[in-house]
């Protein structure tokens, strides 16, 4: 029997079904170890020497793996033919030697798609691991380790309320606050536009003011409404004729094949998908083996494939479609690897896969992979200038006719220019005729600032700068979001208020580590260590001989230094010249004191220079705004029972109320559906949980408050959501009863009620339980009985598969080790309490987790 090793289920149960009877093909469902989080896990005087653990929660899969192993004449390491993959398979193959249960025959093997024919030629000529490849992993692994367990603990340490830095993913970040700054800095100028609607012929078309009593006019010229109106007056008395029509030909060529991250940007400009959902459809899409590997930055297709597609157009269309030679594209990309094919389909002549949104970007790369071979596109471009009597005013009308649409007939890349008037059709004019005036309009406008980035923008940037790679656009972007640097809102990213901060630090403290150029330059060593041309224990000793110093040098200094240093360094954006001649950081509240960048338990804000007796504060997110600011607790009066004083303040999560000034002083959040907080009011939410009653059946109090999610009741343990504040203080018995037994029976979608699965699936080869798409309170997920996945952002429930459903949960498995961890001393307290074992006599299987401990160590 041979064991075959691939990532996912899905993966593997298309190969056995290829491969047939003396194979064995299993999944490690992605990565099977680890660095451990947690100091030493990589040792810079030994050599980088690193310490791997398997990840708790795939002690099951590893034994099946390791059980299977043993009694195998060979191994085939069969996972995804790129860095990740050649890791995964090395990683399998160390962990199954050091269990000494490593065949003697090991082999790997890639292919670009799963297909019967590609997976058959790969098992045909196997190779051995590539060495190269593993050590540009295990150098990149090291280099994130590093950064981010010896940077993090000094963000932690000067910087309150930050999270962590990585080695990438500030770099991205800090693209996205350096285009925050650009839109803070720019001032907006005001132009004008004139604009003739004219009609030739019954078609009507526009021409614009291009030269005003003699001058030429750029877009800026016009720079107010009296000279605006000015020329709109004399372009409204001119009687225009055409003094010019030029016409040229013009030749648009399809765009290549996908990559990996023009598929990113493709999908979100077309589709609204972000990254790590495209990237997601596109793995089940390669795994079903439809498309090709979907991760990759090469940007040719096999000469079969470019022969299939070519039949294809011609089937399609005709052979007047396709250029008489084959076209051949080469990377533009910086610092691309060309290991593998461009992204595209495995079959030409199939122009339809799945449903919902992996059918709909199957047809993008279809198109895409398909366009890419076809005729270019022929188009004719016109500009007409048309002249008053005098010839001291011009207008010009540009527009284009397309000839011949060429692969426009299949695929148009983007959508950016839909509004150019190039792309406007003229009528057919000649030297001296005089089209009729239908109205002269001027036109208001202001210049725009940079737009913020969107996701396909920042990728496109990304891989414009050399900063990370195919495999990793996803997760950087995700992590900025999952760590709350930055947000998105209308598919453009914010900077937030923690992300500008940590930035800040960065660059005043760390500039080269966070510099567009290193970081790029990193990227190449790496790249050179994956091509055999590099040491990977040299590059690393380069990186760490600076790095380590600097960071010593960093957590020396005082928090009050570190926030001093800030406080110059952002004085641009915290305290911008007003443009008065005033000081900028005068407090607005004393009028004499100075105000300054402080740090506190929760984080950095702005506050006067004269506290405590002025207690003006500004939250650092604000920058130079003084709207929101808080001079200070405002007084409600005194609490009639205690004499002590509420008063309404302002916190880094909100508003809120407080009674007293003691440090352990009871505090109440004010929501966010009530107005003006006043004593009787504040006093009620002070005053929270309230004791509604007690339950006819249980005898039990019914209480209602407002928690984290908004407001509820609460009765032994279970739970009831209330519509408002008001309902908190009006809710009776009789109500609150009828809620309870409402959520419950899970008509009121409380903590307790059950609810029927939307969708199926058959049972769980992990857990042995059924799968089923459910509803939940953040929106649909699937569950095998023990782990739960979050279904990808507008994805429908109904055209999940059960292969999918799979991927999902197995992704989410691999992704919380920490969680196993944290179980591990169960089994003792089980242990402890040997009496209660007998009662439960379906947990036996977890007295077996001594001997699975012994064999994941």
């Amino acid at each position: 029997m041979k064991l075959v090793v691939v990532e996912s289920p899905a993966k593997a149960k298309t190969i056995e079904g290829y491969l047939g009877a003396g194979h064995k093909v299993l999944a490690s469902y992605g990565h099977v170890r680890d660095l451990p989080a947690k100091d030493g896990s990589v040792d810079p005087d030994n050599g980088f020497a690193m310490e791997w653990e398997p990840y708790a929660d795939k002690a099951a899969r590893l034994k099946a793996i390791v059980d299977e192993a043993k009694g195998a004449e060979s191994l085939i390491l069969a996972t995804d033919p790129d860095r990740e993959g050649e890791a995964i398979s090395w990683h399998v193959q160390e962990l199954l030697r050091k269990r000494k249960a490593l065949p003697a025959n090991v082999q790997r093997v890639t292919f670009n798609a799963i297909t019967k024919a590609a997976v058959l030629d790969a098992m045909a000529n196997p190779r051995a691991l590539d060495e190269d490849l593993i050590d540009a992993y295990r150098a990149r692994r090291a280099l994130d380790y590093l950064v981010g367990f010896t940077l993090s603990p000094v963000l932690w340490r000067k910087l309150p309320g930050a999270k962590s830095a990585g080695r990438v993913q500030s770099v991205t970040l800090r693209l996205v606050v350096d285009r925050e700054r650009e839109i803070e800095l720019f001032r907006a100028q005001e132009y004008w536009s004139v604009i003739a609607n004219l009609e030739q012929d019954g078609v009507g078309f526009s021409a614009r003011l291009v030269r005003w009593k003699g001058e030429k006019l750029d877009r800026l010229s016009l720079g107010n409404g009296n000279d605006a109106e000015a020329a709109k007056r004399d372009v409204e008395a001119g009687r225009f004729s055409v003094a010019s029509v030029e016409t040229k030909p013009l030749t648009r060529n399809p765009p290549p094949p996908f990559t990996t991250s023009t598929l990113q940007q493709e999908a979100a400009r077309k589709l609204g998908f972000s990254a790590s959902h495209t990237m997601r459809v596109a793995q089940d899409l390669y795994e079903q083996g439809a498309i090709t590997y979907m991760r990759t930055d090469g940007v040719q297709m096999d000469h079969s494939a470019i022969s299939a597609a070519r039949a294809a157009i011609v089937d399609r269309y005709d052979g007047g479609y396709i250029p008489e030679k084959p076209r051949l594209y080469t990377t533009k990309a910086k610092n691309a690897q060309e290991a593998h094919e461009a992204i595209r389909p495995t079959d030409f002549g199939r122009d339809k896969a799945g449903g919902g949104d992996h059918a709909r970007l199957y047809e993008l790369v279809w198109k895409r992979a398909l366009a890419s071979q076809m005729q270019s596109a022929r188009l004719e471009r016109t500009t007409i200038e048309l002249t008053d009597g005098t010839g001291q005013h011009a207008l010009r009308a540009t527009g284009q006719v397309v000839l011949f649409p060429g692969y426009l007939a299949l695929y148009e890349e983007g959508r950016d220019d839909e509004g150019d008037e190039d792309a406007k059709r003229l009528p057919r004019m000649s030297e001296g005729d005089a089209p009729a005036k239908r109205d002269v309009l001027a036109e208001q406008h202001f210049t725009q600032p940079p737009p913020r980035y969107s996701e396909a923008s920042l990728v496109k940037k990304m891989e414009e700068l050399g900063i990370g790679r195919p495999s990793t656009y996803a997760s950087i972007l995700q992590t900025l979001k999952d760590r709350e640097y930055v947000k998105l809102e209308k598919n453009r990213f914010h900077a937030n208020e923690n992300g500008r901060l940590v930035t800040a630090f960065l660059e005043r403290f760390f500039e080269r580590y966070v510099s567009f150029d290193f970081t790029a330059g990193l990227e190449d060593q790496l790249d050179e260590v994956s091509g055999g041309r590099a040491d990977w224990q040299a590059v690393l000793e380069a990186f760490w001989r600076d790095f380590k110093p600097k960071t010593v040098e960093v957590m020396e200094q005082k928090p009050s230094e570190v926030t001093a240093a800030l406080d110059i360094f952002l004085e641009p954006f915290l305290f911008p010249d007003k443009g008065d001649g005033t000081d900028a950081r005068l407090c607005p509240n004393c009028g004499n004191g100075q105000l300054a960048l402080r740090g506190g338990r929760f984080g950095a804000f702005v506050a006067c220079s004269n506290y405590p007796e002025c207690k003006y504060t500004r939250r650092f997110a604000q920058g130079g705004g003084e709207e929101v600011a808080d001079a200070g607790p405002v007084e409600l009066g005194k609490d009639p029972v205690t004499g002590a004083e509420v008063t309404r303040r302002t916190g880094r999560f909100g508003a809120y109320v407080q009674l007293g000034d003691e440090k352990d002083a009871k505090r109440a959040s004010i929501p966010k559906d009530v107005g003006e907080v006043e004593l009787e009011l504040a006093l009620k939410l002070l005053s929270l949980p309230r004791i509604v009653g007690v339950h006819p059946e249980t005898a039990k109090d019914i209480t209602a408050s407002i928690g984290r999610y908004g407001p509820y009741l609460m009765h032994d343990g279970k739970y009831a959501r209330l519509q408002s504040t008001d309902e908190v203080f009006e809710t009776g018995m009789n109500s609150a009863v009828a809620k309870l037994a409402e959520a419950a029976a899970g008509g009121g979608r409380g903590r307790g009620a059950a609810r029927e699965p939307l969708a199926t699936f058959g049972v769980s080869p992990v857990t042995s339980k059924p799968i089923k798409v459910m509803e939940g309170r953040f929106g649909a997920y699937v569950t095998d009985g023990e782990t739960n996945a979050t279904l990808p952002k507008g994805t429908d429930p109904k055209d999940l598969t059960e292969e999918a459903a799979l991927l999902l949960l197995a992704e989410r498995a691999a992704k919380a080790p920490a969680k196993g961890k944290k179980k591990k001393p169960a089994p003792k307290a089980a242990a402890a309490k040997k009496p209660a074992a007998k009662k439960a006599p379906t947990k036996k299987p977890a007295a077996k987790k001594a001997p699975a401990k012994k064999a994941a160590s």
